[in-house]
């Protein structure tokens, strides 16, 4: 695909429905009792994923573009007549694992060439410890989960930052006799937390020793119920780079989900001088939403020292973000640097390689490094030969990228973004001058 610099981006979208929370919303709805609709679902393959795996577990589901219909079945569902294939979705299949390791039956989770070289160990580990038997490849999928019922409760903390694990082991909990407890060192996103008490589970949280803990009590039975998804901030981050980097750009995106554990590239671009308000900020059943207006600026500077540094906590916070802010680090006035973010590593591309390899093409400075990278600033890219190695992700933060060179470039591979945003070019010529 051609990608042909753009002097702003000007005018009004919507980003399509959070992923995370879609994920979330259809497999929570698939164990309550009752119909539950679910409304601006996401359009993503991976959420697709989702729907299908509930379909081949006897799960009622209709859909009708981003509108979505689950006849829950109170937490029984029905053994598979083959292998779950959960495409390229990391979501579906761990958080997936979690429900099923309270099933009476078994089943076999699979996924394409890329999710197969994903570890699975980390959620392995917790729910053999709640008393389900599991076996992979060396780790890795295809898994299969042989269920228990009921599972045994367990106080656990993941060895890795992990919203994945996290919900994993609070889906299982459902299913577990007893208070099943998660440890957090550092914070990951809680949609699993909000959409539960939405459902009306309790859930405790408190901090304990510099330590969040995450609780609820199982097994639990619980009534369906109607959600409006927000829109995702992850897609949205795309839009407020481009935006940010292309003077001139007044944009405003709607109706885009404000959670404060998902949120942090708002404040972080603004550290950096990026001009962005939220507007209409509101709660929607447990999640904050808002617009964002975004408009362009001729330079970026850190407006506080230490500002162009992302490590520890925030790096697990902006862990979906890290590729986009890269491109943007190429602007900043000192650069950026990313530490504390092996994770990247193992996402649907090595995403630390990717990054360094494409912004090396377009002509920045960058060091690879174990976990992270650094990329120099302010510097002016020139048109190249643009690779998104099967990744949606690294197709849209490049075709950022692109907008600011100074000819056209070609990225190969631009279809992936259908994994998680389909619309995603047809939405950046709409708006884009």
């Amino acid at each position: 695909m051609k990608i042909i610099p753009r002097k702003s981006l000007q005018g009004r979208l919507r980003v399509p429905g959070d992923k995370s929370i879609s994920h979330r919303a259809a497999m929570i709805a698939a164990l309550a009792r009752g119909r539950s609709l679910l409304s601006n679902f996401s359009t993503s393959a991976d959420c697709a994923s989702t729907l299908d795996c509930l379909r081949a577990l006897g799960v009622s589901v209709e859909r009708d573009g981003t509108t979505v219909v689950i006849e829950g079945r109170g937490g029984d569902l029905s053994a598979p007549s083959s292998a779950l294939d959960c495409g390229n979705s990391g979501t579906t299949m761990r958080l997936l694992a979690g429900i099923l390791a309270g099933q009476t039956f078994s089943a076999t989770l699979t996924g394409d060439e890329s999710l197969s070289r994903r570890p699975m160990r980390r959620i392995i580990e917790p729910l053999e410890l709640m008393g389900a038997k599991l076996s992979s490849q060396e780790g890795h999928a295809p898994l299969t989960v042989n269920g228990q019922r009921p599972l045994r409760a367990i106080d656990y903390e993941p060895p890795v930052a992990s919203a994945q694990v996290k919900s994993c082991v609070l889906l299982a909990g459902l299913q577990a006799a007893g208070c099943t407890r998660i440890r957090e060192r550092v914070h990951t996103r809680d949609h699993t937390e909000r959409m539960l008490r939405w459902f009306g589970v309790p859930v405790e949280e408190r901090e304990e020793g510099g330590v969040r803990l995450i609780a609820l009590h199982g097994p639990k039975r619980f009534s369906a119920r109607d959600i409006s998804i927000p829109g995702d901030i992850s897609s949205a981050t795309f839009f407020l780079a481009a935006a940010t980097l292309l003077p001139g750009s007044e944009l405003v995106i709607e109706e885009v989900g404000l959670n404060r554990t998902r949120a942090s590239v708002i404040g972080f671009l603004q550290k950096l001088g990026a001009d962005i308000q939220i507007e209409r900020a509101r709660v929607e059943c447990n999640e904050e939403i808002g617009d964002l207006r975004v408009r362009g600026v001729e330079r970026l500077k850190p407006t506080a020292n230490g500002a162009n540094i992302i490590s520890g906590a925030l790096a697990a916070e902006l862990i979906d973000e890290l590729p986009a802010l890269a491109v943007v680090g190429t602007r900043v006035a000192g650069g950026l640097e990313i530490r504390d973010a092996a994770e990247l590593r193992v996402k649907e591309s090595d995403r630390i390689r990717t990054t360094v390899e494409n912004l090396r093409a377009m002509g920045a400075e960058v060091e690879e490094r174990p976990d992270g990278l650094r990329v120099a600033g302010p510097a002016r890219l020139r048109a190249a030969h643009l690779e998104s190695y099967g990744d949606h992700r690294i197709a849209m933060a490049f075709a950022v990228a692109a907008l600011t060179a100074d000819d056209a470039s070609e990225l190969s591979g631009a279809a992936s973004v259908a994994v998680s945003f389909p619309e995603f070019f047809d939405l950046l010529e709409a708006v884009s001058e």
